[in-house]
Formats: C-alpha cells, structure tokens, sequence
C-alpha cells in the first residue's frame, strides 16, 4: 500500500482520528486540510442505524443545499409540447422525447441529472437498464418525474443533491467546495442532514444517525460530533 504524501501527512497530523470534533471545528480542520492545487469538492458520510435489505428501512430522498453544490449541474428533460418549452425556459440543457430516448440508447449521456413528465415514462421506461445503473432513472420519489419540470429543473440547478443509502448504511453526497466559507458549508451541511432526518424510515429502530464524517477530496475524513449536525 502506498504512503501518504507529505502534503496528505501533513493534514493527517492536524486531526484526532480517535475523537469526533464539533461541526464548527470540524469544518475548520477540514479547510485547513485542503491544500490541493484544485478547488476541492466537500462531502458528508452518514453512518444509519438502518438495514436497507429490508424494504421498511430504505432510506431515500432529496435534500436542497441553500449555498448550491458549487457544481454546475447539466440536466435532462423528458417532455413534449408546452412542458418542453418550460423545461427550456428554466434552464434545462437537453430536452426532447423519443429522439432523447434515441440519443441515450446511441451512448449520449451528457447530463447528471434526468426529469421527465409522467405521460413520457413509457418511453423512459424502456432506459431502464442505461439509466438506473447510473442513478439517473427519473422516480417520483425524487421529484424527477413531474408535471412541474420547471420547478424540478430549477431545484437541480440551484443544488439540490439526491441521497440513497448503500447496503452497509451508509448514506453520502457532495456538500459545496472548499473555497466555501465555513458558514456556507455548515449551512449545507446542517440542511443535508435536516433531509436524511426527514426521510427516516418507519422501520428504523434505536439510534437513526449513529456517526458522521466529513471530508474533502484530497483530505483525511474529519469525524463531527453527530448532535452538532442538528441546528
């Protein structure tokens, strides 16, 4: 196994790795860690108290970063007619019905989100096999099967980052930048969390958020103290 570098060692040596730090702390060793000649992306991991084989403790959702991701979303829009037109006035990057169904299938994927109507989900449907493996499939669940694509295509743009937890209860998502000011970033934080509190499901028992960490894409993990995530 390869060693850390000395700019990663560095980082290393400013962090506890025994102990969970408060938020505001935590951002702070996080953004003292980030040293890369790039603008690094911030994420959250959240350790659930959940089992998602069992349909009952799927946990799911959306959560809308008030500060934005820091990214630029290209997004896709199934839809015909009047709702097309709307989908391009909000901002949508690709738009059509069954010859964006063609493009797809041909191996054009040039997007990181995918909304459609309901009346265009026999044709979506079909994408399935392309689609769901790249968490792109439109759903309801996520607002990304809706009469109103303006408002969902709106919602991506503005940073609305999408949450599915992975089957050792794990849930995670990207959070902002490192160039983020540290109130930015526990802002969106705080609101990530407020989301996976929401979409707690009926058949989780005991501790629902059990540990949390944060970490940006060339820094060590920062462990946060999990009753500051909530404010």
């Amino acid at each position: 196994m390869a060693k850390p570098g000395k700019r990663l060692r560095a980082a290393l040596e400013r962090i506890d790795r025994t102990r969970a730090y408060p938020l505001d702390e935590a951002v702070g060793l996080l953004k003292s860690g980030a040293t890369a000649k790039f603008d690094e992306s911030v994420e959250i991991a959240l350790n659930l108290g959940v089992d998602p084989r069992h349909a009952d403790q799927m946990v799911r959702g959306t959560a809308d970063l008030p500060h934005g991701t820091g990214k630029s979303l290209r997004v896709a829009v199934f839809a015909r007619g009047d709702k097309a037109e709307e989908a391009k006035a909000a901002g949508a990057d690709l738009v059509g019905a069954e010859d964006l169904a063609q493009q797809i299938q041909e191996g054009q994927i040039d997007f990181d989100r995918c909304i459609a109507t309901p009346d265009m989900m026999p044709v979506v449907g079909r994408l399935g096999r392309i689609l769901g493996p790249r968490g792109l499939m439109p759903n309801p669940k996520l607002g990304t099967v809706t009469p109103n694509v303006a408002q969902a295509v709106n919602a991506a743009k503005a940073g609305q980052v999408q949450f599915r937890v992975e089957k050792t209860g794990i849930v995670h998502a990207g959070v902002g930048k490192a160039s983020f000011g540290p109130e930015l970033l526990r802002d969106n934080i705080r609101a990530f969390v407020d989301a996976v509190n929401k979409a707690k499901p009926s058949g989780a028992k005991g501790t629902y958020l059990k540990r949390a960490a944060i970490s940006s894409t060339m820094g060590p993990g920062v462990k946060v103290e999990v009753a500051t995530l909530v404010g």
